[in-house]
């Protein structure tokens, strides 16, 4: 019986001692930095990280007539269509627009309006500041301040010819960008 008693005591203390080992050595999950951004797309100090997503998926573009110069033709930006998922690949919301609403999977949601942009490269969208207006639905969105579009890939307006002959025609881009949610805090 005291035999018994010494090896349950062992396999407790080994179990303990596993489960303190098991956080040794992880690292919490990185917040994302803004250090690397141009200025003008960089939140102002006084705010923290809410939410990280990546969002995928269309913009599209219509052939229009460009604003204030009568016979010249432009590829209007008309809105976005993506799936916003969190860094694990789950699916926590959409964003889509007009207006530009970001819309969380439990029905909270959030417009905004553009503080800023930065060039991010040829042939990707500019990174880009907004300020958050105030939410609609308890949730995700509640008190969101600012909402940066970084790491963008694709979406600029495309390379086809827009002219009087296809006025009107919609063309539809492939992109992506991270959207990174700020509190107040």
């Amino acid at each position: 019986m005291h035999i018994r008693t010494l090896n349950a005591l062992a396999a407790a203390l080994a179990v303990v001692g596993l489960a303190a080992c098991s956080g040794m050595g992880a690292k919490p999950a990185a917040t994302f930095s803004q250090a690397s951004l141009p200025d003008a797309v960089k939140v102002p100090a006084g705010h923290k990280v809410a939410m990280e997503t990546v969002g995928t998926g269309d913009i599209t573009y219509e052939c229009r007539v460009k604003a204030n110069a009568a016979g010249q033709y432009e590829w209007f930006f008309v809105g976005p269509d993506a799936k916003l998922w969190d860094r694990g690949g789950k699916q926590v919301g959409k964003y889509y627009g007009p207006p530009a609403t970001w819309e969380s999977a439990d029905g909270s949601k959030v417009t905004a309006t553009q503080v800023a942009v930065a060039p991010n490269g040829s042939g990707n969208i500019p990174h880009q500041l907004v300020k958050a207006n105030p939410a609609t639905g308890a949730g995700a969105m509640q008190n969101v301040s600012y909402i940066q579009r970084v790491a963008t890939q694709g979406g600029v307006a495309p390379a086809a010819a827009c002219g009087a002959s296809n006025m009107g025609q919609k063309q539809v881009v492939k992109y992506q960008a991270d959207y990174i949610f700020y509190r107040a805090g």
